[in-house]
């Protein structure tokens, strides 16, 4: 007999009380009724909380409750965040710039054979500057990955020693322009060096703004994001966004349309990225010991702008602002005040 069988004989020996109880039955009686989760619920609810133990006496005394303003104690504010965008590619890191030198190998090795009687006729001055060309690069015909014959034994031997130059771009401007130089005329003539007319080289990366530390151009920084921050005179005067606060009758994006009119003037050539603000700042209000407000507090929102052309003019503006200029994200952080560039820097480019 099976140990579940004698447990149920053994059940039902207990459960004699009725004579005409069979097995099914008492099997079925000796189960516990459930019990619903509304109803211990309801059970945990009416029961009693023990009551906590007496608190012992403390020495410290309770920290006095901090006033709170019983008024509106907040103005808010719309600002507008103008930014530059780059104009200028980024630098080249020294990977990128091993990286993209030794695809240019790589073409050299990989390419078919240059040949000349496709792309110059026999006997013309271009054939002859051409020959005079590859002469000096000793027969490689890239101009500017040095001197490297894809197709001899050693064209394995592509890679540039620690501290080579040739990589650089400046070296491969310089190449390239002196290539660009023509030394045979029309006549087939060789022209004397002193004769050769250089090409007209490309503008360098830094402005004359860089050189001189002038802050207030836009062609500055030109492969960085600049922003557009005030400053009104004063003493106690500091770095900011241009801002002001909001009428009744304004939305944010209109009041900030508003600000940048009024604060640089309209001779910028200006687009509202969108109309959700990008970045809040809140200074909280100061309230008295009754409870009223000393100072109220502002929740400035600003929105993101874009410069195209033109230039900020703060001669008719309306808020006192004296100074601006044109900042980079890791020159904001050292010209505004710390709390304010904390609310702002989450927006911020990272070039």
């Amino acid at each position: 007999m099976a140990a579940s069988s004698r447990g149920a004989f053994a059940v039902l020996g207990l459960l004699r009380t009725s004579p005409r109880l069979c097995r099914q039955c008492a099997r079925v009686q000796i189960r516990a009724p459930s019990r619903a989760y509304s109803g211990a619920a309801a059970a945990a609810a009416t029961t009693t909380p023990p009551t906590p133990p007496p608190s012992t006496p403390s020495s410290i005394p309770p920290e006095p409750k901090a006033a709170t303003p019983s008024g509106p104690g907040y103005r808010i504010k719309s600002g507008a965040i103008v930014t530059r965008a780059p104009l200028l590619t980024r630098p080249l890191t020294d990977f990128e710039h091993a990286y993209f030198f030794y695809q240019k190998r790589l073409e050299e090795r990989l390419t078919l054979p240059f040949i000349t009687s496709v792309y110059f006729k026999p006997d013309t001055p271009a054939l002859i500057d051409w020959n005079m060309k590859v002469k000096d690069r000793q027969g490689t015909v890239g101009k500017d990955v040095g001197v490297y014959n894809g197709k001899a034994s050693r064209a394995w031997d592509d890679e540039l020693l620690v501290g080579d130059k040739l990589s650089r771009h400046e070296t491969t401007v310089d190449l390239l322009l002196k290539d660009a130089v023509m030394r045979v005329s029309d006549d087939a003539e060789i022209i004397p060096e002193e004769d050769r007319v250089p090409p007209e080289a490309p503008l360098p990366r830094t402005s004359e703004a860089d050189t001189k530390g002038d802050k207030t151009r836009l062609d500055r920084a030109m492969d960085r994001t600049l922003y557009l921050v005030v400053k009104r005179d004063g003493k106690d005067a500091k770095w900011e966004f241009p801002a002001a606060a909001l009428s009744t009758e304004e939305n944010l994006h209109e009041a900030s349309s508003r600000v940048l009119e009024q604060t640089a003037g309209v001779n910028m050539n200006t687009w509202m990225v969108g109309r959700a603000p990008v970045a809040h700042h809140v200074i909280k209000p100061v309230a008295k010991q009754d409870g009223s407000v000393e100072r109220r507090g502002e929740k400035t929102f600003f929105l993101k702008w874009r410069i195209m052309a033109g230039q900020a003019d703060l001669a008719s503006n309306t808020y006192g602002y004296k100074e601006f200029q044109w900042l980079t994200r890791e020159e904001l952080e050292k010209a505004l005040p710390e709390e304010y560039y904390r609310s702002v820097r989450l927006m911020l480019a990272d070039r």
